[in-house]
């Protein structure tokens, strides 16, 4: 399957800041820049490691076309797109169940599961202006 029809299924997470209305970084809502995050990978196997879900994705949806057809990724694609857009109200964070169901990761317990506690979060926003921001008011 072309990366073209793959890139609205499979989230990509982009790399750079946010950049607001006058070409500064938006800090408020997208926290402080990392000079990390701009470097490149420091292993061979890190670009690998990032991608390995994008690639496992791929390789899935290949097997699925190959052995029922053109339908069953095209579906799949939509349920997924239809379960991440499930959410919550924009201060809060989405635990997003229902995608999770649809790629089997609901009975496995993985790093995020355990150390990504929304809780303990470094960014919050205000709840008032991040409802305005998302409703187009702002």
């Amino acid at each position: 399957m072309p990366l073209s029809q793959l890139k609205d299924s499979v989230p990509v997470t982009g790399m750079g800041p946010q950049v607001g209305a006058y070409g500064v970084q938006d800090t408020l809502r997208s926290g402080f820049s990392s000079v990390k995050n701009e470097l490149l990978p420091s292993h061979a196997l890190e670009l690998s490691e990032k991608n390995f879900q994008l690639n496992q994705d791929k390789m899935n949806f290949s097997n699925l076309r190959n052995i029922q057809g053109l339908h069953a990724p095209l579906k799949l694609q939509m349920e997924y797109r239809a379960a991440r857009q499930i959410q919550r109200l924009p201060f809060l964070q989405s635990s997003h169940l229902a995608l999770d169901t649809l790629k089997g990761n609901d009975e496995s317990i993985s790093f995020e599961d355990i150390l990504n506690d929304p809780a303990q979060s470094e960014m919050m926003g205000e709840p008032h202006i991040m409802v305005e921001y998302k409703l187009g008011m702002m």
